[in-house]
């Protein structure tokens, strides 16, 4: 369900969630958080939508948490506000289907984190990432604490979490941060290529790759190897790695419905 501060449109198996609060710079609202969190459940069930997209509108892809608010809300309000970004953020790492983060323009605080959190990231030239927390005396929340280091390594996500300095595309991109750079005019078209690309995929592959992935940092190699031993045991009885092969044997392209 839409509401103004995200826009939701399906299309072509692509769900695209836009950060609607342009005059803020995105940042974060309860009913952004909110509609961010229905929106990727609805993704859940609903079988026709394969990837999701989020992007920003405007100038920036988000600016994260609204400084306009901060310093006013205490204990247990910033608790729940806390606990409901948490909520959302696992979220998007429990869905079994990829998220792209479309970034441009500013990606800051929560709003870097929130990009962090999908599967692959997408950038504008324009761009930059930065972890502002250090500049209000906060720490950083929304998982940046997780996946900086495990992308980073400890000392580079040290430096920006410490120094709050803006990391610009280029360099986002050198240090495995940004799959890939393209301008700004041409963010848009890239990623809706791109989008249709994996929905037309073999899908039900993908979310499962996704899943394991993820958990691997906390598995040992035994452990993934057993998962892998055990998944695709069941994958090869699945529609898509059969027409995947005849598509092979064919010489044409395999035409993939993620079942």
């Amino acid at each position: 369900m839409e509401n103004q501060h995200l826009l939701t449109h399906i299309e072509a198996g692509v769900m695209r969630l836009t950060l609607n609060r342009p005059e803020a710079l995105n940042a974060f609202s309860p009913e952004m958080i909110t509609g961010l969190m229905n929106s990727i459940k609805e993704a859940k069930e609903n079988q026709d939508v394969k990837v999701v997209v989020i992007n920003g509108a405007g100038r920036a892809f988000s600016s994260g948490g609204d400084v306009k608010t901060m310093g006013k809300a205490q204990g247990v309000q910033v608790y729940e506000h806390i606990g409901k970004l948490n909520e959302l953020i696992l979220e998007i790492k429990s869905l079994e289907k990829p998220v792209v983060a479309a970034v441009h323009g500013f990606a800051a605080g929560a709003g870097f984190n929130l990009a962090l959190a999908c599967d692959l990231i997408l950038a504008s030239d324009d761009s930059k990432f930065v972890l502002s927390f250090a500049q209000v005396g906060l720490i950083s929340d929304g998982g940046g604490l997780f996946f900086l280091p495990k992308v980073l390594g400890p000392y580079r996500a040290k430096e920006l979490l410490f120094s709050a300095k803006p990391l610009e595309a280029a360099k986002a991109k050198d240090w495995g941060l940004v799959n890939e750079i393209v301008p700004v005019e041409e963010l848009e078209s890239t990623v809706g290529v791109f989008a249709k690309q994996l929905a037309n995929g073999p899908t039900r592959a993908i979310g499962l790759m996704k899943t394991i992935v993820d958990e691997s940092v906390n598995m040992t190699l035994e452990d993934v190897l057993k998962r892998e031993q055990i998944t695709q045991t069941l994958m090869v009885t699945t529609e898509d790695h059969l027409e995947g092969v005849q598509a092979f044997v064919e010489k044409r392209k395999a035409k993939f419905t993620g079942k």
